[in-house]
């Protein structure tokens, strides 16, 4: 269908593409992956005329069709109604209509036999196009892509970029091309939608090239992977699970012959050192030379999966309730969002908040942070609870004039130049370009820049918004291991399945207006839905803790008194008061002494001395490990004690 042979492409001096190839066939379904920056979009405006390569070839089946999905479609703007957009897939079909509408007007009051026979000659055409099921077809893909019945009629001006990229999408899938090429089709949709964009692209019946950063979504949908790297496209016959055994597989193999060509160089150029001087080895000498220079060299295998080896640490331990809110209600008018909602929020929680857009997932993230006000309820943080909130609009806020270190150092001033440095190296920043301006980022490494600074920012508490869009496969692995590490409590809002099958120990979901929990992985939850579905288990999953209720303070009769308290009854309650606050202060002061335990122990931990000795260091951990419990112990018991404190407070109030 389409053949590109020894394809060269160069960015001034930089060759994007030298001499690569690739055959696309009639129904194949190619998944285009590697890292940012290594010409993906690049390619696909090549195959679609966009841009002229510099050497190779493109050859195309005369009856080839091209529909391509980019970015650049977010800043179409009309007052046409969406509906209407996407039905501009069916040209001939609109021109028949308008046609047999100007037929039909005329026939009104020129009823002649020649504009009869006109008349069934365009009905029979449009007939034969389907015409009479455009529409249908059309308002079908347009709600499988999230939009209500309602929102056909409107116009494609009053919708978000991310919506119009939906209409685009339509528009594309409409037209059915035989090939249809999609970047990166997932950023803005939710998953629902990804979901059904799945199930239509197994069925297409054109070849699909897509470029895409989620891996759920290319093992459902490619069945064939193509990696560029090393200015070359490398082809896998399989998707992405697939091509991730085989390059394993491919890159053992290289590496044993790399070692073995070295070693017959190494060899080689010994005997050549050893003999070109005798007169008796000087030929052979020679013919060694001219063979190590025709030797086609094997490369080297380059690790491309970054590790993140830095202990994202937190200078203030919170208690163990981290977040209550307490029947609340949330509205923009008519459209209500979360009527009398209640959802609690326990130290180590790691949560996914997830569901279709337009469900409130962002404004809960902000009710929670405290910068959404609520028309109705409570929200409470708890006790030591500092969060840090990570959104997209955020990027705006770095300072576009600062380096790469600058703005970290800004998040965190107590860390040093190296270990900045080495946050950065994590997020795929190294050597010189720590050194940086903000202002000539691409948009995924701004974000890596900010997800770095909300990591170093020292919360005990983090919110995440969609973390996961422009950052590529490698970027996306350091968030997850960054994560893994983080022993903080965290929401997150995401449509990346497998992102969040790896981070998420809940999952949270927006339903009937209420905040609901599944006490289990994104895998267990898909499992339960599914299950759900068929009506085999509970309509509810495990009902969450029930809320924990301070001790109802006593008269001095044994029964709660609900008039005005004696002067006995409050000199029981001010005695218990000091009791507590006692014990509050004990737990304190214990705890300020484990700490600072603690933090000789990771001194200690960290001198070379002790982890030269393997029974030292054995038993240094032990103690570590010990002192962290009871850390966490001792702060359980001390919250219990300020919780209580709190309820007499209020009764001698």
């Amino acid at each position: 269908m389409i053949s590109i042979t020894n394809l060269s492409y160069y960015l001034g001096s930089r060759a994007l593409y030298e001499n690569a190839s690739l055959h696309i066939k009639p129904n194949q379904k190619i998944g285009l992956i590697g890292l940012n920056g290594t010409g993906k979009s690049t390619l696909l405006r090549i195959i679609n005329g966009e841009y002229q390569a510099d050497g190779g070839t493109i050859s195309k089946a005369g009856d080839v069709t091209i529909g391509f999905l980019n970015q650049d479609l977010l800043s179409y703007q009309t007052d046409d109604s969406i509906l209407s957009v996407a039905m501009q897939a069916f040209e001939r079909q609109n021109k028949l209509q308008q046609q047999i509408d100007e037929l039909l007007h005329e026939m009104e009051t020129n009823y002649r036999d020649e504009l009869v026979d006109k008349l069934g000659k365009v009905q029979e055409e449009f007939d034969a196009l389907d015409g009479y099921t455009v529409q249908a077809r059309a308002e079908e893909i347009m709600e499988g892509l999230g939009f209500s019945t309602e929102d056909l009629q409107k116009p494609l001006r009053t919708f978000s970029g991310g919506w119009r990229m939906r209409v685009m999408l339509a528009k594309l899938l409409l037209q059915k091309p035989s090939l249809l090429m999609l970047d990166e089709p997932t950023n803005h949709l939710d998953l629902p939608s990804i979901q059904w964009v799945e199930k239509y692209i197994q069925t297409y019946e054109g070849a699909v090239m897509v470029v895409s950063h989620d891996r759920e979504f290319l093992d459902n949908v490619i069945d064939v992977t193509v990696e560029v790297s090393g200015t070359k496209l490398n082809y896998y016959g399989g998707n992405y699970s697939f091509y991730l055994e085989e390059k394993a597989l491919r890159n053992e193999i290289q590496k044993g012959a790399y070692e073995n060509q070295q070693a017959k160089i190494r060899q080689t150029e010994r005997f050549i050192e050893r003999f070109k001087a005798k007169a008796t080895k000087a030929k052979q000498a020679q013919s060694r030379v001219k063979q190590l220079a025709r030797m086609e060299l094997v490369d080297a295998v380059i690790d491309e999966t970054a590790r993140v080896n830095f202990k994202f640490q937190f200078s203030t331990q919170p208690g163990r309730h981290i977040l209550h809110l307490e029947d609340i209600t949330k509205h923009y008018g008519p459209k209500r969002i979360l009527t009398h909602a209640d959802v609690r929020l326990e130290r180590g929680d790691k949560v996914a908040l997830i569901g279709a857009n337009g469900r409130g997932k962002s404004t809960l993230l902000r009710i929670i942070s405290g910068s959404e006000p609520l028309n109705d309820g409570r929200r409470q943080l708890g006790h030591n609870v500092s969060f840090s909130f990570y959104a997209q609009h955020q990027l705006e806020s770095l300072n576009v004039d600062d380096t790469l270190l600058e703005e970290l150092k800004h998040a965190n001033p107590t860390k040093t130049e190296g270990e900045l440095r080495g946050v950065l190296g994590c997020f795929l920043f190294s050597n010189d370009e720590v050194f940086k301006k903000i202002k000539v980022l691409s948009g995924g490494e701004k974000s890596r820049v900010a997800l770095a600074k909300v990591l170093l920012s020292q919360a005990n508490f983090l919110l995440l918004d969609e973390p996961t869009n422009h950052l590529d496969m490698q970027s996306v692995n350091i968030l997850i291991q960054a994560l893994e590490q983080y022993e903080g409590t965290y929401v997150v809002v995401s449509h990346d399945r497998y992102f969040v099958s790896q981070i998420a120990n809940k999952i949270w979901y927006i339903e009937d207006e209420q905040i609901k929990e599944y006490p289990g992985t994104y895998d267990e939850y898909e499992w339960w839905m599914e299950e759900r579905k068929d009506g085999k288990v509970a309509e509810t999953p495990k009902s969450q803790p029930a809320p924990v209720v301070a001790s109802q303070p006593q008269s001095s009769n044994g029964k709660a008194d609900n008039g005005r308290p004696s002067e006995e009854d409050r000199k029981e309650w001010q005695k218990m008061l000091r009791k507590l606050n006692q014990q509050a202060e004990a737990a304190e002061t214990k705890i300020a002494q484990l700490e600072e335990r603690k933090k000789r122990l990771e001194d200690e931990l960290a001198d070379p001395a002790t982890y030269g000795d393997g029974k030292l260091m054995q038993a240094k951990n032990d103690e570590y490990h010990r002192v962290k419990t009871e850390i966490g112990q001792i702060q359980d018991e001390w919250e219990a004690a300020m919780m209580e404190a709190e309820e007499w407070e209020k009764k001698l109030a």
